[in-house]
């Protein structure tokens, strides 16, 4: 009986070995240089997006961002030719399909094809649900869901005849745990995650891997451009304090380096953040426990009111606190980020 047990441990553990090695191979199989690719990233030209195209540059791609904001635009595209990076900037509506294929025509014109794809761009609008209007819900899809499939529909072509490419989509985990006051962006979140997942599934046949990644909060310094709706001071100042706390919300050069990482290996999902990661779990063990809990958690937060329906930014709901030691990581990585 000693003896079975002591073989079973040992096919057990040559199991488990064979995995890794398996594992390990196809990662190696998998690694995809980023030198010398053309890269783009919408919403490339502040936060999460600049952040990713610095890290990018420093690999030596070539660099394509786009931005609806042209002052932030110019910035980001000075800063990187300043490190002597190849960089093209396009003012461009990436929920408009014509400007989409006029920006990525003019990319493979003059970069060469699109080799890996961050769809980064995004957009926020907090509020009880009572504020929101059917627009906020066709914004969030617009940019979050329709943008990210017009992209990732004109460069599939050239990656399949390439027979290789790396498509980045950055969710978020409120699209895998819908968030009260986030209504809007988790639904289109949700979607993401699901396009994106069957992306991968018809995709990697032909050596175009497509990563879902799930971040939780992160200190990007991006909190002062979100839309902020009903007691936009309120709700600005939960947002920008939860984000700015070190202990619940990640370095967005942390967040960056993973991406990367999954990007680099063909990863399918990375989720980012101790809390987002121990959310998705237990939403997947407990998904109704964890529902109901964000209901609780909604008790808390501000109710209808304010300017109703109206929205501004955050930079135009600074409180006492906002703008107090307790926001001040999110004030330097909005210095930092080219968020001002």
């Amino acid at each position: 009986m000693e003896k079975k047990t002591k073989n079973s441990l040992l096919l057990a553990g040559a199991g488990i070995g064979s995995l890794f090695l398996l594992r390990s191979a196809l990662r190696s199989k998998r690694e995809f240089s980023f030198t010398d690719r053309t890269v783009l990233i919408t919403g490339g030209s502040r936060g999460l997006g600049l952040v990713l195209a610095r890290m990018f540059a420093e690999q030596g791609a070539r660099i394509a961002i786009c931005s609806r904001t042209q002052d932030q635009l110019d910035k980001a595209c000075a800063e990187l030719r300043e490190g002597g990076t190849t960089v093209l900037g396009f003012n461009c509506d990436v929920s408009d399909r014509e400007q989409v294929r006029s920006m990525i025509s003019e990319i493979k014109e003059k970069l060469g094809p699109v080799e890996v794809l961050i769809n980064n761009a995004g957009v926020i609008s907090a509020g009880p649900l009572e504020e929101m209007d059917v627009p906020d819900f066709e914004e969030a899809m617009n940019i979050h869901y329709w943008a990210a499939l017009y992209t990732m529909l004109e460069v599939i072509p050239d990656m399949k005849a390439r027979g290789e490419g790396r498509i980045v989509n950055i969710a978020s985990i409120g699209g895998k745990v819908s968030v009260p006051h986030l209504v809007p962006y988790s639904g289109s979140k949700f979607a993401l995650v699901g396009m994106s997942e069957g992306f991968r599934s018809e995709l990697s046949q032909y050596g175009i891997y497509v990563t879902t990644i799930n971040p939780g909060l992160m200190r990007t310094g991006s909190a002062r451009n979100a839309y902020m709706k009903g007691q936009h001071e309120k709700e600005y100042t939960a947002f920008a304090l939860l984000d700015a706390n070190p202990l619940i919300s990640l370095a967005a050069e942390d967040a960056a380096r993973k991406i990367m990482d999954a990007a680099r290996y063909g990863k399918s999902e990375e989720t980012l953040g101790l809390n987002a990661k121990l959310m998705s779990t237990l939403h997947g063990l407990f998904p109704g426990a964890v529902t109901d809990l964000m209901g609780v958690i909604n008790h808390f937060l501000p109710g209808p009111g304010g300017i109703g329906k109206e929205r501004v930014r955050g930079y135009e709901s600074e409180t006492e606190l906002t703008q107090s030691v307790l926001n001040a990581p999110n004030q330097k990585a909005a210095a930092q980020n080219n968020e001002y």
